[in-house]
């Protein structure tokens, strides 16, 4: 009968279906005398059965008589002494970094190895070049091997990487088929879990326990299946709060869950999540299986849209607070994070390859990098445009990102500052000079203000698809919205740009009308935001309510009257217009800094708000009382517009001045309140 070991491996390599080609390549390597390769490195997203091919290259290599090492991340604490103490329970490692003597064939599995990334310098330079040259080394992780792999010439010839994918048709149906579901509903179920082993053997399971195929993708009666099945006990109503949390954040830390659910229990909640056999435990905080997180994600948009809301809003409002003190690496981690919440709502569709989400960087250019960004632009947009960034490059390097990869600079993002650049080098390009001539068209831009363009987003092999370099782009660009000051306008160009109107229509970056250009017979479209208009934190805001309205309430559209741009001198003459006015409503209802920014900032809704304004003028006047050498202007202010005398004169010999000086005390007066509110005008309510 043999051993119950022996009884499961037999079981399983019975269920064990597709596969085939990396099967083959480790049963070859293991057969020849000199392997082919030393390392072969298997990655791929959670799900797709890295474990279980692991399992079966374990069975071959035993088979063979080869001494077998086994060695999972999860149950390892990544340093080198753990790592060491596992694997000496199978073959003797010295100390030191002395050879590694096996008499048999050495084969050592390493899964989960996501979890051994801090380990990974250590295990290629040290770790590995102590094994026999025939040893062979599977390693399984989520994530492909890092740069320093291939940049290793030493390692060039002897790593072998494969990419694991869902299943195919055929390999799909052999799955259903060994685990007995009816051929009737195979393709109904290959439809429905895109051949995702995971998803197949939940499907599968559903179908052997009685259950039908269901009828439509994440219906309710399949998510309620589903998530039997990845939450089978759920002891108190918190817990189930902290898996919803879990479900729709990137990451989920102790301090989101005290944000987000309110509870002094936050401690406790975090704790088990950790130890639900779903949850994954990742360097910024723990997160569920890819499948299991749909399904509850699915769950409560389904059963309770309310509160689906209210936790999105909460982990919103968590991220958002998070931004403003979060810097470099941190704060991009923390844009991936909101970006993020609004994967799954289908009123946000966007150009993002959720697939390679926070999987790459993006990261200042260097000098080195030029004729690769060149070669990039020029091989995906021809000579003059690269003519064109190269000029870019000279004034603005410090505008250039790149993302890298094995085989060099995959991407290049090139972020200008027009207000930083001459007539000269804007006429230089079309798209700067198109994104300039329409800022000046539309709301001419006011002293400090600043313009900003994102000119190049290039993917070495998606251009402008979905891809890490689209991905990164809102990363920069947030980033530089939240660093500048005085930011007025921002443009975003692209290609051919009618795929994107409606996604960024919605996100509040419109198509700018009238400023297509032509490079060299490929046109361009821009995309544009007034920061005057609506600042940052309140875009980051409509991002969030936009999406949910889609979601669940479409908005019937309204006309909301656009925000006055005004330049200095007109509102230095509409701040004179409110003082003579300010015991008049009515009129101060008609003055145009009911529209400009200083007012929008403080009023909610569409409609003139005269006793608003009145207050704001007021605490003008009143600023002038903070300085003793203002008391005599703010004596002259209050008399003429506050508490107003018939007239000036009257005004002059109430306060025993001399016409001539109350005067200049009243001009120097309403200087200084104009000041006052510029600054508010110009930076905000920060300054209030």
């Amino acid at each position: 009968m043999g051993s119950l070991g022996e009884l499961l491996a037999t079981r399983r390599r019975r269920r064990f279906v597709g596969r085939v080609a990396e099967t083959e390549l480790f049963r070859a390597a293991l057969a020849a005398s000199e392997p082919p390769f030393a390392v072969l490195y298997v990655h791929g997203p959670g799900g797709l059965g890295k474990t279980s091919l692991m399992d079966v290259f374990a069975t071959l290599a035993a088979e063979s008589g080869a001494r077998v090492v086994r060695l999972d991340g999860r149950d390892l604490v990544p340093t080198p002494p753990s790592l060491l103490a596992t694997a000496s329970a199978s073959v003797d490692v010295p100390d030191g970094d002395a050879p590694i003597s096996v008499a048999e064939r050495l084969v050592v599995l390493v899964d989960s190895y996501e979890r051994l990334a801090p380990l990974d310098d250590w295990l290629r330079t040290r770790l590995l070049p102590r094994f026999p040259a025939s040893a062979l080394t599977v390693i399984a992780g989520r994530t492909p091997p890092a740069a320093a792999w291939r940049a290793d010439p030493g390692w060039h010839d002897l790593l072998r990487v494969v990419t694991l994918r869902n299943l195919d048709p055929e390999d799909s149906r052999a799955y259903l088929q060994a685990h007995g579901v009816p051929p009737a509903l195979h393709e109904r179920l290959l439809e429905l879990s895109h051949g995702h082993p995971l998803g197949l053997s939940l499907l599968a399971d559903l179908v052997a326990r009685g259950g039908e195929a269901p009828a439509d993708p994440l219906t309710p009666d399949l998510v309620g299946v589903l998530l039997r099945r990845f939450v089978d006990t759920v002891p108190s109503g918190p817990q189930r709060s902290a898996l919803e949390v879990c479900a729709l954040a990137r990451v989920t830390t102790e301090s989101l869950l005290r944000a987000s659910l309110g509870d002094e229990n936050a401690h406790e909640l975090f704790l088990w999540l950790r130890e639900v056999s779903f949850i994954e435990t990742g360097p910024h905080g723990v997160f569920p299986h890819d499948l299991a997180r749909d399904v509850l994600d699915a769950d409560l948009r389904w059963r309770d849209p309310e509160a689906y809301r209210d936790v999105f809003r909460s982990v919103a409002s968590h991220v958002r607070a998070r931004l403003r003190s979060a810097q470099g690496a941190e704060q991009q981690q923390t844009i991936r994070d909101l970006k993020f919440l609004f994967r799954n709502l289908p009123g946000i569709l966007s150009p993002i390859d959720w697939d390679a989400w926070a999987h790459h960087d993006p990261e200042p250019a260097r000098a080195e990098d030029r004729h690769a960004i060149l070669e990039l632009v020029a091989r995906t947009e021809g000579d003059t445009s690269s003519a064109i960034a190269a000029r870019w490059w000279e004034r603005q390097q410090a505008g250039f990102f790149v993302l890298r990869d094995s085989l060099g600079v995959r991407g290049v993002l090139g972020l200008l500052d027009l207000t930083a650049a001459s007539d000269e080098d804007r006429a230089a390009d079309p798209g700067a000079q198109a994104a300039w001539d329409h800022a000046r068209r539309h709301a001419p831009l006011r002293s400090g203000e600043r313009v900003t363009q994102t000119r190049f987003v290039i993917d070495r092999d998606a251009y402008q698809a979905p891809s890490p370099t689209v991905n990164a782009a809102p990363i920069v660009t947030l980033q530089r919205y939240l660093a500048m000051p005085n930011l007025a306008w921002d443009y975003l160009t692209l290609f051919e740009p009618e795929p994107y109107d409606d996604y960024f229509a919605l996100a509040d970056l419109p198509r700018a009308a009238g400023a297509d250009f032509v490079v060299k017979g490929r046109r361009y479209g821009l995309f544009a935001h007034d920061f005057r208009q609506v600042p940052v934190d309140a875009l980051v805001e409509l991002w969030t309510e936009r999406a949910l309205a889609q979601d669940f309430v479409p908005a019937a559209p309204r006309h909301t009257p656009a925000m006055l741009v005004l330049s200095q001198h007109d509102f230095t003459d509409a701040v004179r217009q409110a003082l003579r006015d300010l015991c008049d409503p009515a009129l101060l209802a008609k003055n145009p800094l009911q529209r400009a920014r200083l007012m929008r900032d403080r009023v909610e809704g569409d409609a003139p708000d005269p006793a608003a304004l009145a207050t704001l003028l007021r605490e003008a006047i009143d600023s002038l009382r903070r300085h003793p050498r203002d008391d005599k202007r703010w004596l002259a202010v209050e008399r003429t517009y506050v508490n107003p005398a018939p007239s000036q004169e009257v005004a002059a010999d109430r306060l025993g001045l001399p016409f001539s000086t109350y005067r200049r005390h009243l001009t120097q007066g309403v200087e200084r309140i104009v000041a006052w509110l510029w600054e508010r005008e110009i930076h905000g309510p920060e300054h209030e």
